[in-house]
This record gives C-alpha cells, structure tokens and sequence, in this order.
C-alpha cells in the first residue's frame, strides 16, 4: 500500500526547519506485514528530542528514514498472536525479542536484537517494509500507516484519546520509568530533575506518584517552572551559575536523587554535584556520542556515590505501559498536563523548530 509520511534524507540541516524542511511528506510504498508482524492505522504520535536529535544531527542513524517512534494506532492487519484487528495498541521504541541475554533478566530496554535493529533501520526480523526508506526505532510513526514487530506494540484500553495515548510509548514510560524503575525512589527522599521537557515532567510525574520530598525542578524556561510547581514541585531554580548551590539548600546539602533529562554532559556534571553523599544519579537524556561528562572519581568511593543510565525507563513496556495508563485514568498521573498543541503532517518542520526552541513540552502530531 502507498501511505503518506515525514521522511528525512540529510541529517544537520540549518535551523529553522520551517526554511530548510528537512522533513518531506512523501508518499512511501509500504509492504504488508511478515510473520510476527502488525500493519496499523497511527492515529497520533509525539513529537520527542530522540526525533530532533536524528533531524539535527546528533543522533546519526542511517538515511533516508521515516521518522517517528512515539506514537498509537489501531491494528488493521494482524499476523502476530494476541493481537487482532480493532486493537488500540502503543508502541514501545524498542522492540524486544523476549528470548536474549538482556530480555531473559527483565531488561527489556536492553534487548540485543532490539537494538541492532534500530541500528539497521529495521524491523525486529531484520527487514524493511518500507520500500527505499529506513524505519525509525522500529516504528516510523510519522505517517498514516505502519508495519511493526508484534514485539514493539501494547494492547491498551481503547477508550483512551489518541493525543494522550501515543505519550505513554516514549515521555511517560522514560520519565516515570526512571523513577519507578532506575532509581527506586521512596516516599520522603528527596529528588531534583533537571530539564523540563516531556520526559523530564513525566519524571516529575513519577517523583509526586512515590511521594518524594522536596522535589525539586530546574529549567531555563520560566513557564515550565510554572507548570513543574502546579504539578507537585516543591521548589523550582532557574538553571544559570548557582544552580547547583540552590539545589544543595532546597534539599538540605543535596538531593538523594537527581535526574538528568537533557542530554548534556555539563548538565550531567551539574546533577551529580547536586546529588548528596550516598546519593544517586540517573541520567535519561541521550547526549551526542563525543560528549563526555567529568567527577572526582574519588567522591564515588569516600561518599558512596551511584552514576545510573535509564533507556527506555529500565521498562518492561507490556507491563508498564498498561500500569501507567492506569495511574492516568484513576487520577494520580496527570499526563494530559504535558499535552502543548496537536499539529498536522504538512506542519512538522515548523513544529520542530518550536520543540528545538525549548517552548514546548509535547506537541502530538495527529492523522
């Protein structure tokens, strides 16, 4: 089938994109679904920095590709057990093949297959479906149909708008993943996030869900501050020069936990100097490979410090996806909060310069 979708062919072009379009709607040639395999009906899919780190460069992955990987739909073609046409599923962006080193232990996130695929450009099985075009974290959810892994998609409650249902695949499931998962936070140990984007609110999300105390919020854009307080941070501080001093007062010498949500290396120094002694550091932010971050190495010995990385917020995606939605309906997960604006296909390059300016939180593309 022919189907409609942003597809990018060269990484690094200028800003603003709304100018250079590094993102043409194209029409691609989509193959039905293989063994194991799902074609469905996307219906929405967020708008993350995983997307603008492929479209600015930072994130190399093998061109031309489809963009796209948080998103949900409606199966159409199913030829995978458990799954039927008519299921509402979401998807998670990496697939995970259930049966290697990583996913016999429970880590999901980490599974080997999974990640070659995406490497590749591929589907799970190693193939494309897209003729001439690469699929993006095995999903490529920026067009009007796509064929995924069975092993990439979750069965989740229909009822559930499309807008609100697509954050739980990336943002939501990374964010509170971190929390829940990563870093096991208590109720009453004290948290700082840095970075307000989606997956960083999610994280605060998680932090207020297991009732951490003070919470703590930095950014450099005030309204996210804003909203980070009306969600349940007892604190916010400006990011600038004396972040890390603000932080150390509002959690009495340091917080317990810090997470680093931007994917910065200087941010990540920033986190763990404001972590205390014991403290735990978990960084979800994906930084460009020749990045590297720097701390007295003595300091994770004499204060028993812990430097933790969260992907895919240490998730098990057919456990926790379900978990999350189900916080969400019974009221202690506010996800729509992160919502910012819904926009179409034609409009995505010139969202992606609003995601790149830092003045939005999740904007959904809907089809």
């Amino acid at each position: 089938m022919i189907v409609r979708g942003a597809v990018l062919r060269e990484m690094g072009l200028p800003k603003p994109y709304a100018d250079s379009r590094p993102l043409q709607i194209e029409e691609v040639d989509l193959a039905p679904p293989g063994p194991g395999e799902l074609l469905v009906r996307i219906r929405a899919a967020g708008l993350c920095h995983s997307d603008l780190s492929v479209i600015d460069g930072s994130r190399p992955r093998v061109m031309p590709m489809l963009l796209g990987h948080e998103a949900t739909g409606e199966v159409v073609q199913s030829e995978a057990p458990g799954f039927a046409a008519g299921d509402a599923v979401a998807f998670a962006f990496v697939p995970a093949c259930g049966s290697c080193g990583p996913c016999a232990e429970g880590r999901a996130a980490l599974c080997e297959p999974g990640a070659a695929a995406n490497t590749a450009g591929t589907l799970l099985s190693g193939v494309r479906r897209l003729d001439g075009v690469h699929h993006h974290l095995g999903v490529s959810g920026f067009a009007d149909h796509a064929v995924v892994s069975a092993r990439s998609a979750v069965k989740i409650d229909p009822a559930l708008p499309p807008e609100i249902a697509a954050l739980f695949g990336c943002a939501v499931m990374t964010g509170v993943g971190a929390v829940v998962n990563t870093a096991q936070v208590r109720a009453g140990r004290s948290a700082v996030v840095f970075g307000l984007g989606g997956v960083g609110l999610s994280a605060l999300l998680g932090a207020v869900l297991v009732g951490a105390h003070p919470l703590v919020a930095v950014d450099v854009v005030p309204e996210k501050l804003e909203l980070a307080r009306a969600l349940g941070a007892t604190h916010t501080v400006a990011a600038g020069p004396d972040t890390v001093e603000e932080v150390r007062a509002a959690t009495s010498g340091g917080a317990d936990y810090a997470f680093e949500t931007v994917g910065s290396g200087k941010v990540l120094e920033q986190a763990y100097a404001a972590t205390r002694r014991g403290g735990t550091t978990v960084t979800v932010g994906l930084p460009h490979p020749s990045q590297t971050f720097s701390v007295p190495a003595v300091s994770l010995v004499a204060e028993e410090r812990t430097v933790k990385g969260s992907y895919l917020g240490s998730a098990i995606p057919s456990r926790d996806i379900p978990r999350y939605i189900a916080l969400y309906q019974a009221g202690r997960l506010p996800v729509d909060r992160l919502l910012t604006a819904t926009v179409g296909l034609d409009n995505l390059n010139e969202a992606f310069d609003t995601l790149a300016a830092g003045t939005s939180i999740r904007q959904v593309l809907v089809l």
